[in-house]
């Protein structure tokens, strides 16, 4: 079973919140994949991962190189896991349909985007079947609340 926590984003974007969970995720010892929806998509986050603060360095790649087994952080729009993480984000179209072979699911979704409010509605009912599922939403201060 798998712990899958839905982020429902309003006051900052994805990029202002991946950073710093992708960070927290490294400091307890976990590899991470993050599945985005188009190859376009996935270089944008990948250049943004290497510039998004002066004073940090978050070690991540493409996926699609001979390195990506090697890697702390994948970036991908491939449903599998070749750098072996415990934990899989979802963002950007991509919509988690199990937690099979993870420690924990973190799907980010815009509250402005109808269509991935609807997304993350209909994941919500088929991962809490067979998931610990919680959902946070983000206040005005960019503070997570947990509603469910």
């Amino acid at each position: 079973m798998a712990e899958v926590l839905f982020y429902h984003l309003e006051a900052r974007p994805l990029e202002a919140v991946i950073p710093l969970l992708l960070e927290k995720t490294l400091e307890r010892g976990w590899r991470a994949v993050v599945e985005v929806g188009s190859r376009e998509r996935a270089e944008a986050l990948d250049a943004h991962l290497w510039t998004y603060r002066d004073d940090s360095f978050l070690a991540h790649g493409l996926a699609g190189e001979d390195t990506d087994a090697l890697q702390p952080i994948l970036i991908t729009t491939e449903s599998d896991n070749p750098n072996g993480a415990a934990v899989r984000f979802f963002a950007d179209g991509a919509v988690p349909q199990s937690g099979e072979g993870y420690e924990r699911l973190v799907y980010l979704f815009s509250g402005h985007d109808p269509e991935a409010v609807q997304a993350a509605r209909e994941a919500w009912k088929v991962l809490r079947q067979a998931n610990e599922v919680t959902y946070w939403q983000q206040e005005a201060s960019g503070r997570w609340m947990k509603k469910a």
